[in-house]
């Protein structure tokens, strides 16, 4: 499985959102909890975004081989 742009940018976003979220929290400043849970899911979407991109790669890849395969 290739690892690419979207999985890590969506990921650290996920991280960040989740760290202002909590932060949020712990000072009792509800927009910042909020704009942190925001953050953590749009974060958590462009990750899972990723991961579809990359399957759908890794599965195309797959379906190349099997392809060349048949025809040998």
């Amino acid at each position: 499985m290739s690892i690419n742009k979207d999985q890590v940018e969506g990921r650290a976003k996920e991280v960040a959102g989740k760290v202002q979220e909590v932060a949020g929290k712990t000072i009792g400043n509800v927009g910042q909890q909020v704009k942190g849970t925001i953050n953590k899911n749009v974060g958590a979407a462009q990750a899972k975004y990723g991961d579809a991109k990359s399957n759908l790669k890794d599965s195309d890849k797959k379906y190349d081989n099997a392809t060349k395969d048949s025809h040998r």
